[in-house]
Order: C-alpha cells, then structure tokens, then sequence
C-alpha cells in the first residue's frame, strides 16, 4: 500500500527548474591544438564565453607562445592571425623527450600544460566505405605492429561538388537585358569538418589493431554523394590520461539527455595557469604526430537504385516572367524587367519566345538556387581530380 501512495505522490513533487541566464559567463583561456614532433605546430588560443551569443569566440592575442622539453629547449610559436600560433616551420622533436605548451598572455597571465611523452602515430591501413540500404557507412582501419599507441583519434574533412540546375545565358544590366559576361559557375565544393568526438582504444585486445571503426553515416539522399564526394581522415595516437580527456568530453557533449545518461563533468584538461590557482584553463595539449589517408566516391560507385538528391530539388521548375501579361493596361516590357531584375537577388536564366518568334518573357531563379558560390567555393581544391 505504502508503494501506491508514493506513486501518487511522486508527480506532485516534480515541479520546472528554469535557472537564471548567466550575464556574465567566466572569462577562462581556451587552449586548442597539439604539439607535434614530426611536422607544423599549430595552437589557437580563445576565451570562454556566453553560449547564447552569435559571435566568435573571442581571440587571445599577442600572448608569448613556445614549446618546453622536459630538459629546456624552446621552441617558439608566432601568431599568424588573430588568436592562432604557429611553428614557422615543420618541426623534428627529439621523442625521448617530454613536452609541454608554455605561454603568456598580454594581460601577464602565465600557463603551462603538462610535460606529455611524444608519440608517433601510425600510419592509417585504409579508409573503406560499404552501401546498404539505410546509407554508406565509413570506416577506418590502423594497427600498431609495436604495440605502442592503443589509444587512437580522428578526426576528418569533407569535400564535395555541387552543382546548380542553372546555366544563364542572359543577365541584367543597366536596365536592359544583354548575353551573360561572365557566366556563373559550373561547378562549386563545398567542405564540412568532423564535430563528433571518434576516439577508440585497443586495451582490450591482443594486438593493437582497430578495424571497422566506423566514422561516418551518410544516407542515401544526402547531397554530398550527389556527383564526387571526398572524405580526408587524419589519426592521432593518444597517450592514456589525453584518451580519458577526450571520453570525458565525448560523454559530456553526446550522452546527455536523459536521466540514465552519465551527468555534466568538470572539464578542464592539462593546462594550468602559473599565476593563480583561481584562473582556470581549458583544453589538452597532447604531443603527437599525424597521419591521414583520403579517399573518393563518385555518383557511378553507388547502387542504382539510390535516390540521389542534388539539394536543388525545390528550384524546379524555374520560374517565369512575362513580358506581355494578358491584363488590362500592362506595364512597359522594360518596367517589368526592372520589377522582376532590379535586384542582385533574382537572375534571369534563359528568354523564351512566342509563335511569332518574339522575346515573350524570360526564365529565372534566386541567386540561391543558380550561383552555386552561395552554397561553396568555386575555387577547385589541388587535390581534386
């Protein structure tokens, strides 16, 4: 009986919590980026700040930045743009050593990360993909022949060809219409970077190998495997406490949002300020190499019975402007180009003519739907092919 009763009190105890928004967040130091022995370093330095703002986090710059071996060798780091700190070239680090990230700010704050053993990454066996029915699954495959690296990373960068249903021939222009110039064009990339944290570990195991590890899910209608798409994946072997960084983050970020999922876990990493114990910092400075391997998918690879969506599908049918509207008074064919042209936004495609063979009106679409600029870069990558 006693159990019933509980139960009916049980939801009148529930009641909303909506806390205070916070003004004024900490103004902690951010620390993103890793040393690595066997190439460029690269760090960006950023504060904390309020996560219902729209703006960038905002850069700490001008501070003093090098590398620290556990014998005293320094290696400086300049900044190339605002917040961004760079090796001025590829480095070669002694990996018996240990190092750590040291700096100073301009407001005369003092950090150093952990001293951390360098590690070599392996390098990436291969990057497979497999088509089923519910999309194309992604995966990486390395071992260690050494046994050495057991904690792994990655992360990646995709690049894929878009391509608008629209090639104008005509276009607006001092009031009147004329050929294009300059056509639009043809073809754009876009690029996208892994957000997820992929982390495995081969602890487990008796060898040091990880395979199928799965790092993307693409369904069959996304856009990207439209016409080509690329996938640059790039691997990092961890040392154990950087792996439980980079899981305690992953928890923090994706398995909240239920009451059995694990619950919000101070994360601040191995970096600490010198100054004073109260001026936290976040970030984990690891101090390994990097390896990656890319790979290409085109249209032709996938099943035949895939519906491949170009993400222009609601620019069909074009539009259509005429220039003779069968109402009473119409306005002047030049009032109604300018009406229609006037603005950047909206661009003719193609005229149109009647039985009599004159220029009855134009075809056209919003800039979104024919400038494929608006959804990348017409510059063309070096590595494409």
């Amino acid at each position: 009986m006693l159990r019933w009763c509980l139960a009916l009190l049980l939801p009148a105890c529930t009641e909303p919590y909506s806390p205070a928004p916070i003004s004024s967040p900490p103004n902690y130091l951010v620390v993103d980026g890793f040393i690595n022995p066997l190439g460029m370093t690269t760090i960006r330095l950023s504060r904390t700040y309020a996560i219902a703002s729209k703006a960038a986090p905002p850069a700490e710059t001008r501070a003093t930045v090098y590398i620290e071996d556990d014998g005293g060798a320094r290696y400086p780091l300049r900044e190339t743009v605002a917040g961004t700190y760079a090796s001025a070239s590829a480095l070669v680090l002694n990996t018996t050593r240990k190092y750590r990230l040291h700096l100073n700010t301009q407001g005369g704050k003092e950090y150093a990360s952990d001293y951390v053993p360098a590690k070599i990454t392996p390098p990436i066996d291969a990057v497979n993909w497999r088509a089923e029915s519910t999309g194309l699954d992604i995966y990486v495959n390395a071992h260690d022949a050494a046994n050495a690296t057991q904690y792994y990373r990655w992360e990646y960068a995709e690049t894929w060809e878009i391509r608008s249903p629209y090639s104008p021939s005509v276009e607006y222009v001092n009031g009147a219409m004329r050929p294009i110039a300059v056509p639009f064009p043809g073809v754009c990339w876009g690029n996208a970077a892994s957000s997820a944290v992929q982390i495995d570990k081969t602890t487990a195991l008796s060898q040091d190998v990880v395979a199928n590890y799965r790092l993307r899910r693409l369904p069959p209608s996304s856009e990207l495997l439209y016409s080509r798409y690329s996938i640059l994946v790039q691997q990092y072997a961890l040392t154990k406490e950087e792996y439980a960084y980079w899981e305690l983050l992953r928890k923090n970020t994706e398995s909240i949002g239920s009451l059995f999922d694990p619950q919000p876990a101070q994360l601040t990493g191995n970096v600490r300020s010198l100054s004073s114990s109260a001026d936290l910092a976040l970030g984990f400075v690891g101090v390994h190499s990097r390896t990656e391997k890319r790979i290409f998918i085109s249209r032709q690879d996938l099943p035949g019975t895939w519906r491949l969506l170009s993400g222009y599908e609601g620019c069909l049918p074009p539009d259509t402007i005429s220039l003779y509207p069968p109402v009473p008074r119409p306005p002047l064919p030049a009032d109604i180009l300018r009406g229609a042209f006037g603005s950047p936004d909206y661009i003719p495609v193609d005229p149109y003519t009647g039985a009599s063979g004159r220029v009855d009106g134009y075809t056209a679409k919003s800039r979104g739907c024919i400038d494929c600029r608006t959804r990348g870069t017409s510059v063309k990558p070096s590595y494409w092919p």
